[in-house]
């Protein structure tokens, strides 16, 4: 895939100038063979760290602890790249601090359609490019390797022919996007909390068309489904017929960590090869007042963190209101080496609360995936 995207390229230098094609073909040629290098390169640099460490510790949440730290409601959390790249910052630095392996970048809404709503659309590539460099900032004074994983959200549009939004332009705003990733220096590209097959296809082809190796989660908030009707096992399938497969995808945010542990137990129960990621939310969302509220404690995400592991997950992390408290107390509970039995869908809701899917759901027929064998994955 990203040959192919470096073929529209060499084909506007050829028309840009007909007088002097060949130095932009040879240009584009050598653009594309970076691409290609830097791709293999951040993808083996991944994967070596998940064979070296066995799981890694992702971050918490950006929003909600950017609200702590004085974000207005209504405030795009992007307008802090350059108001407060400080805090920013910060926020990286508490969760490297506090274990994590991986920090996403503050631009899961930095795409062109969402920025557009604040009339920010002209300035997709140069926002993501500072959020890339601040999180790697923080990333390289961390005295160890710390991924930077560039979070790309949804576009918020719906596709054809139930909205507006065609693969085309889709593709085009994520690569957009991307590329503004990759020149600040991210790792990989994190597509997170999406819904749709379509979507999930265009962002990791924008991934690809920037050069960039990529994961990607789904929000599975519906009875155990994505607000567009994907399944985990659906999921899993996609994953696996993409032309170029993630290096890991799983499930984020959704409900509570119990829903979040059960996708992950139906995701690896089609697919036990592969390797996933869970990023739940800490605890189950209530409102407070005019607020949201999550009132999981750090004893809750710990032990959230040895079930998701002993579900399958090869990276956890924690989504809405995980703070780099309860990452401490994650990365403590992964680090003790104690990894339970695989646990049933009651044991995930003895100990993380409810599961808001029909429990018939937990079965499916394991199949192997596209990236070998588990290694350490538990059992």
């Amino acid at each position: 895939m990203i040959q192919a995207s470096s073929v529209p390229q060499t084909r506007r230098a050829v028309r840009f100038d007909k007088r002097s094609a060949l130095p932009y073909l040879l240009v584009a040629v050598q653009q594309a063979e970076a691409a290609m290098s830097a791709a293999t390169i951040v993808a083996d640099r991944l994967s070596k760290l998940i064979a070296e460490r066995g799981v890694l510790l992702a971050d918490g949440a950006t929003g909600t602890n950017y609200f702590d730290m004085g974000l207005e409601s209504g405030e795009p959390p992007e307008a802090w790249l350059t108001e407060h790249p400080d805090r920013v910052e910060r926020l990286h630095s508490d969760f490297i601090a506090a274990g994590s392996d991986i920090v996403l970048t503050n631009s899961f809404g930095a795409n062109a359609f969402r920025l557009k709503l604040h009339d920010l659309q002209h300035r997709t590539r140069e926002l993501n490019r500072l959020a890339a460099s601040i999180a790697r900032r923080a990333a390289n004074k961390a005295g160890r390797d710390v991924i930077v994983a560039g979070s790309m959200g949804p576009t918020g549009e719906l596709f054809q022919p139930l909205g507006a939004l065609t693969m085309d332009a889709a593709v085009e705003a994520f690569t957009e996007q991307a590329r503004g990733l990759v020149e600040g220096g991210a790792d990989v590209a994190w597509i997170e909390t999406m819904s749709a097959a379509e979507e999930l296809e265009a962002a990791a082809r924008g991934a690809l068309n920037a050069g960039l190796p990529y994961v990607f989660t789904a929000s599975f908030d519906t009875a155990g489904r994505t607000m567009m009707g994907l399944t985990p096992e659906g999921l899993a399938e996609l994953a696996n017929r993409l032309p170029e497969p993630p290096v890991a995808y799983g499930a984020n945010c959704g409900i509570g960590p119990g829903d979040l542990v059960a996708s992950i137990l139906q995701m690896s129960a089609v697919a036990p090869s592969d390797i996933f990621v869970a990023k739940g939310n800490c605890g189950i969302p209530q409102w407070v007042g005019d607020k949201v509220h999550y009132g999981g404690t750090p004893e809750l995400m710990a032990e959230y963190a040895r079930l998701a592991r002993a579900s399958g997950a090869r990276i956890v992390g924690g989504c809405c209101g995980t703070s780099p408290g309860h990452i401490a107390a994650m990365r403590k509970a992964l680090d003790s080496g104690v990894v339970p039995p695989r646990p049933t869908f009651e044991a995930v809701e003895a100990s993380l609360g409810p599961i808001t899917r029909p429990k018939a759901q937990a079965g499916g027929r394991a199949r192997s995936g596209r990236r070998g064998g588990r290694g350490d994955g538990a059992e």
